[in-house]
């Protein structure tokens, strides 16, 4: 049995581009199915957020029409408020001891543009991470937290290595708008990452090396599967 660290947006509010407060968080189907299908693999799955901070579920990801049917928007709520006790008391990400933990996991929704994309203790945690071969899974809005690693000259960690992102079709035209703040896709790619996506809302796994990043929700349950794998 592995022990996989889940790295959870603190965030509740997204900066628009106008200026004004988008409702935001984590999207429950990429930390529910990823969450579950890893525990039921038989490893251990313990959450951390910025601050040790209880991490907000987006709303509109228990939506029906956003969860795939009223069956399972209803089916997130429930596994949500089964792990409710760990969701309330998460680890603080500046505590977490790495060498604890196999792997690193790091699911979406727009939180992560808020918080994890900079900062320092993600940052540092990656950072090792990578250096000690460690597996290293973001998905969807999840490798906005790859910006928070750099090394010690300030040089981009992630820098040349193939990975994938929400693109930027999905969020012009089925996330966050025209008036999404910045978008992951370039911001990953102008610091030198290797954009490899797919059609927009299919399911598409990248791996290189200890790296394993998935596009979009539709990838969620790929993407654990991926870890499970390299995890042996």
């Amino acid at each position: 049995m592995a022990s996989i660290l889940m790295v959870v947006s603190a965030a509740d509010s997204l900066t628009m581009k106008d200026g004004s407060e988008h409702p935001t968080g984590f999207w429950a189907e990429e930390l529910v199915v990823a969450h579950q299908a890893l525990v039921d693999a038989g490893h251990s799955v313990p959450i951390a957020t910025p601050g040790g901070a209880r991490p907000t579920v987006d709303q509109v990801s228990l939506a029906a029409e956003s969860a795939g049917g009223e069956r399972r928007a209803e089916g997130f709520r429930d596994y949500l408020a089964k792990i409710d006790g760990e969701l309330s008391r998460p680890l603080v990400l500046a505590d977490v001891d790495l060498s604890s933990y196999d792997a690193v996991v790091l699911p979406g929704g727009h939180g992560p543009m808020a918080d994890l994309y900079k900062d320092a203790d993600l940052g540092r945690l990656l950072a090792a991470a990578d250096r000690e071969g460690k597996v290293i899974a973001p998905f969807c809005h999840g490798p906005a937290g790859l910006l928070s690693a750099t090394d010690d000259g300030g040089a981009f960690v992630f820098a040349g290595r193939r990975l994938t992102v929400f693109s930027n079709e999905e969020e012009l035209g089925g996330g966050t708008g025209e008036n999404t703040p910045w978008l992951v896709e370039d911001a990953l790619r102008d610091k030198g990452a290797v954009i490899e996506n797919a059609a927009a809302w299919t399911s598409n796994v990248v791996r290189d090396g200890n790296l394993i990043t998935g596009q979009n929700p539709q990838s969620s349950e790929d993407v654990a599967k991926e870890v499970i794998k390299a995890l042996g």
